[in-house]
C-alpha cells in the first residue's frame, strides 16, 4: 500500500477559490440589494472598474473550485 505524501501548497487552491466565490458573488449581492460594497466590491469600486467585474471574480472563484475537484478527482483515479 502507497502512502500519499501531499503538498502544503495543495489545499490553497480550493481556499483561494472559496474566498473569491464568496468575495466576487457576495459582493455583487450586496451592492445590488443594499447599495453597498464590501471586500473586493469596495476595491473595485474605488478603482471605477465596471459593475461586471464584481461576477467575474465570483466566476474565478468558481473555475479555481472547478480546478482543484479535477485535481483531486484524478488523483484518485491513479
Amino acid at each position: 500500500m502507497a502512502t500519499r505524501t501531499k503538498k502544503p501548497s495543495e489545499g490553497l487552491l480550493p481556499l483561494f477559490g472559496l474566498i473569491l466565490l464568496v468575495q466576487g458573488f457576495g459582493s455583487a449581492i450586496t451592492e445590488a440589494a443594499w447599495n453597498t460594497s464590501f471586500g473586493v466590491s469596495a476595491l473595485l469600486r474605488e478603482a471605477n472598474a465596471p459593475a461586471w467585474a464584481d461576477l467575474a471574480v465570483g466566476v474565478l472563484g468558481c473555475v479555481l473550485l472547478a480546478m482543484a475537484a479535477r485535481r483531486r478527482f484524478t488523483r484518485g483515479q491513479a
